[in-house]
């Protein structure tokens, strides 16, 4: 039985009354898939020519269609060799750090290459060229960016708060903690009055095992929290992860059904000895290479960072043995340091600017570099609007 809710706390939201979550037998199935349409390359004001764009979806189809074996070598600690050393690929702007960026100019789009270990520029180009018959990379004066990542994470791993503010530890009952993004409701019948918290499908549905009504706890199971006594809201819908060799993802996300007095809209971050907190923009803006992105995540707290990707295709271990193919996501290094760290999972990922303008939903990351889910897929694809 879920706990029973208790009356909303006055003053504790400025929009409409919410429903509050019924026992997890009464709530409602079904979810929503992401629209492909919404897909594009979207390297900022730049033209990306239609050769790099193909070359980048050819090399993405060999990539995805590759089997796992070589990532048993990786974690017994043997060194990746070649293509086997390639975990993503996307595009992004030429490297000021290239010796010579040959016919492209410093700042042109060129590949992205993500690789598990360090990989030189040559190295790296006579992998995709032998083993993924890239030719067009053969000549010198086609450079490519080798960004390190390791193998790449789907991240979901610090106090309790009442009411639960955004970018703290949050889980299913059966995960170990990541964090809740955002407040949200639905667009549309009975969801409109439901008060939603965002987060990922890892984070709040337990990588697809789980079933409508499923407790979610705040703090997470691995910091803590326990049901009943931590319960704040119900798992509502999920976007599952396709982890079929041939399928493609575009979104990791989630949606618990929450008690409006157990969370509220304001994000967190550490000030001083203590907290504060500040609220972020509805508008969602797209990304693009080279804007300053911030978070606040469970693990790492308030950090920014620049994308340097807006077109990534990946493949992400989900732990177990189970890996999932991404396409069309969102790049981001830190500025200072990394932008997140496992239990990060799920945190809006917002523009680095008095509108904070909401980007991307973090879902992945390693070596420095983190992924997300661009924004208006996610809410298309939960049906839902951001109540930041």
């Amino acid at each position: 039985m879920a706990q029973a809710p208790r009356g909303p706390r006055k003053g504790a939201q400025d929009q409409d009354a919410f429903e509050p979550p019924p026992a997890p037998s009464e709530a409602a199935e079904g979810f929503a898939s992401p629209d492909e349409e919404a897909e594009g390359a979207g390297f900022g004001t730049e033209a990306v020519d239609a050769e790099l764009l193909s070359l980048k979806e050819e090399l993405e189809k060999k990539l995805f269609a590759r089997e796992n074996g070589h990532l048993k070598t990786y974690a017994a600690g043997e060194a990746l060799q070649g293509a086997d050393n390639i975990v993503g690929l996307g595009i992004g702007p030429a490297m000021r750090d290239f010796e010579s960026v040959g016919s492209k100019g410093p700042g042109a789009p060129v590949l992205n290459v993500y690789v598990a270990e360090p990989m030189t520029m040559d190295e790296a180009k006579a992998a995709l060229v032998d083993e993924f018959g890239a030719r067009a990379l053969a000549s010198d004066g086609e450079p490519v960016n080798v960004i390190r990542t390791g193998i790449i994470d789907a991240f979901s791993h610090r106090h309790r708060e009442r009411p639960a503010p955004s970018g703290i530890s949050v889980g299913h009952v059966k995960v170990t903690a990541g964090t809740l993004g955002a407040l949200a409701r639905g667009r549309s019948g009975e969801r409109v009055k439901r008060l939603l918290m965002l987060s990922n499908n890892h984070v709040l549905a337990n990588a697809n095992d789980a079933r409508i009504g499923d407790p979610i706890i705040q703090p997470g199971a691995f910091d803590g929290g326990r049901d009943p006594a931590d319960r704040i809201a119900i798992l509502e819908r999920w976007v599952p992860v396709d982890f079929s060799p041939a399928g493609v993802n575009f979104v990791d996300c989630a949606t618990g059904w929450c008690w409006p007095d157990r969370v509220r809209k304001e994000f967190i971050y550490r000030s001083g000895s203590g907290f504060a907190y500040f609220r972020v923009g509805t508008a969602p803006v797209a990304a693009h290479v080279g804007m300053i992105v911030g978070k606040s995540g469970r693990t790492t707290q308030l950090t920014s960072g620049r994308v340097i990707d807006v077109n990534a295709s990946l493949r992400v271990n989900f732990g177990g043995g189970r890996f999932a193919n991404y396409r069309d996501q969102i790049a981001i290094r830190g500025l200072n340091g990394d932008f997140s760290a496992p239990g990060d999972s799920g945190s809006l990922i917002w523009t680095w600017n008095p509108a904070r303008n909401p980007v991307g939903l973090l879902f992945a990351g390693g070596g420095g570099v983190t992924f997300g889910n661009k924004i208006a897929r996610v809410l298309a694809a939960l049906d839902i609007t951001l109540m930041t």
